[in-house]
């Protein structure tokens, strides 16, 4: 058994000690997922781990020959590779051959009449069949399938950012490796990706440590948890839920200033004993042994309950209602006539594969997109928050504390009490003595928390989440569903996260590419269970209508003719524009004022493309 020992792992930032003399050992077939809230380095010890990043000190002890493959949070590819001669970009023997299989390949593919390229591949596919490099050719095609990416010979360049994560994670799978670090693996994966990952990881030889918000994940694949806080690494045998319980125990003998942390753990382990299914004897003893635990709280006085009970602006009878409304883009069809009415305490989730509309809707139902044919009809009293996948470009300079009180100086509980901006962002995990830090110097995730505070102070009515999960520490989680729980509006949220669904929805909006949209009612690990049994028995609950047509067809005039002879290249020239400057800002780093310039040209873009959709949907309709 091949093991790595870790020992005097010190880490300092500018003034800031992420961790100081971390310890601990990893041996084959571990599992270990690594936990903490934003900033407290994570990412930056899986770095350290990988050779990426230097420590201040560091004792680092293996076999020899010991591998280590890294997937970094934001991978850095190579733009002219295609998506195979990224994955099998590596220094491994069997990796290489399958590398130089494939230039050959492309090559007789362009000059198949030429002998110096028929002699070269012929020597490289007897070198497959000598060395199995077929199975490795194979399997990498396989995972890059599971991962939900089909198109090998596509440039990475031409990827969106989360195809090429996935490429990344597909090129780490394949790699011969003793330890495999993973930072945010699930993000960008859709459900059966995500089960299929876990499986994966369950059958690896080796060690794996990993990063991750998703902690049903988290719960079904660790086989230890490592919590960094308090500069130091916290040990855990067992899975999360096995975490839950030791962390309660460790803070039930902690000091009175962290009575909310404890407090938030024991709720999510409640929740977890609750929905949790086919538990063994050993864990039921194990949740009477907390219960007593519980107990002995309550009867010292103290609240089990972590309370974000905030007021909200008043919301009247109607918030939205859905009438038909459809949309599509050139020929392909995001939804057919959909109805539905939204409702104060309504709990919705939009689920389905990557690619269908899933966003889309949610854009609609913001109005910052038009369906092509019905409407939206939005209540007066209505105010919108939309928590986008991507966190916005902010101001490095500016300091936390500025960067709330742009929104709000306080905000109201549903008690009635105040709650000032310092107050609202201590429940966020920022301490006093963080407000003062200009946002330049905040992690990802940091910067995701204090957007979706931002948006909270807004005092909204109806909540839109796009992926909330993504980048977000498991603590900010808690907090988002202790806030979900109290709050007296609406929310709809996109997500992939099993755990996250289950804990604050009871209803579906399940989309499949067809452009239909199924209701379920109920929790989203039943629909996982019982849908493909559903489908067999009963026909969709949304069914397709009839689009009203016009009563009288208007004929194109002779300027609208020469439009539509040109607009599908316009479309096409306005979608290449759209995706050069995504790259370009992908590509920025820090320069912060380009990006703020290129964000102002991408939104002007975007608005563009939207017109152009909008106006080529008009003219189809005359020349059909």
């Amino acid at each position: 058994m091949s093991q790595v020992v870790i020992e005097k792992l010190t880490k300092t930032v500018g003034d800031k000690t992420l961790f100081k003399n971390v310890q601990f050992t990893i041996s084959s077939g571990e599992k270990v997922g690594l936990i903490g809230i934003n900033g407290t380095g994570k990412s930056t010890l899986l770095s350290i781990l990988a050779g990426q990043e230097d420590a201040d000190t560091l004792s680092m002890d293996h076999p020899n020959k010991y591998r280590i493959a890294f997937l970094p949070q934001e991978p850095v590819v190579n733009p002219e590779l295609t998506v195979m001669e990224t994955v099998f970009e590596s220094d491994a023997p069997i990796i290489k051959l399958n590398l130089a299989y494939e230039h050959a390949l492309q090559e007789l593919t362009v000059n198949s009449s030429d002998p110096q390229y028929q002699e070269r591949f012929s020597r490289l596919q007897n070198e497959m069949d000598a060395t199995d490099g077929w199975d490795l050719n194979a399997q990498a095609r396989t995972i890059l399938m599971k991962l939900g990416i089909d198109m090998f010979d596509r440039k990475m360049g031409e990827l969106s950012g989360g195809q090429k994560k996935r490429v990344a994670l597909a090129k780490v799978l394949i790699e011969p490796a003793d330890l495999l670090l993973l930072d945010e693996p699930t993000n960008h994966l859709d459900v059966e990706s995500i089960r299929w990952l876990q499986d994966f990881l369950l059958n690896v030889q080796g060690a794996v440590m990993f990063i991750t918000h998703d902690r049903y994940f988290l719960d079904q694949v660790a086989t230890h948890i490592y919590e960094l806080a308090d500069k130091t690494l916290y040990s855990h045998t067992g899975n999360y839920a096995d975490y839950l319980e030791s962390k309660a125990m460790r803070l039930e003998m902690a000091a009175s200033s962290e009575q909310k942390d404890r407090n938030r753990y024991r709720n999510e382990l409640k929740w977890i004993r609750r929905g949790a299914k086919a538990r063994s004897t050993k864990q039921k003893a194990r949740i009477g042994r907390f219960e007593d635990l519980e107990e002995k709280v309550k009867q010292s006085g103290d609240s089990l309950d972590f309370e974000m009970d905030l007021q909200t602006t008043r919301l009247g009878k109607k918030v939205l209602e859905i009438q038909n409304i459809t949309k599509r883009f050139g020929e392909k069809v995001i939804l057919h006539p959909f109805s539905a009415i939204l409702q104060a305490k309504d709990r919705i989730a939009i689920i389905g594969p990557n690619g269908v509309g899933k966003t889309t809707l949610l854009h609609m139902l913001e109005g910052s997109l038009t369906p092509d044919s019905g409407e939206i009809d939005t209540g007066s009293t209505v105010r919108i928050a939309h928590f986008h996948q991507h966190t916005p470009i902010m101001d490095e300079n500016k300091r936390i504390i500025e960067y709330i009180r742009e929104t709000s100086n306080d905000i109201e509980t549903g008690a009635g009490e105040r709650l000032s901006a310092t107050q609202m962002l201590e429940r966020f995990l920022f301490p006093s003595s963080a407000h003062g830090t200009p946002i330049g110097k905040l992690s990802g995730g940091e910067r995701k928390r204090l957007y979706l505070l931002k948006l909270l102070m807004e005092q909204p009515n109806v909540l839109l989440l796009d992926e909330p999960t993504n980048d977000l520490d498991l603590e900010t989680l808690s907090v988002l569903e202790a806030f979900i729980d109290t709050f007296a509006g609406v929310v709809v949220t996109i997500s992939h996260d099993r755990f996250f669904l289950d804990r604050i929805s009871r209803k579906l909006w399940v989309l499949d590419g067809s452009g239909d949209v199924q209701v379920w009612l109920g929790l989203y690990s039943d629909f996982l269970e019982e849908a493909p049994q559903k489908e067999q028995k009963a026909a969709p609950i949304v069914e397709e209508q009839p689009v009203e047509q016009p009563k009288q067809k208007k004929k194109m005039t002779y300027a609208e003719k020469k439009q539509w002879e040109t607009i599908e290249a316009d479309i096409e020239a306005m979608e290449t524009k759209i995706s050069e400057t995504e790259e370009e800002m992908a590509g920025t780093g820090s320069d912060y004022d380009r990006l703020r310039v290129l964000d102002e040209q991408l939104a002007e873009l975007n608005k563009k493309y939207e017109e152009l959709i909008e106006h080529w949907s008009y003219l189809q309709e005359l020349a059909d």
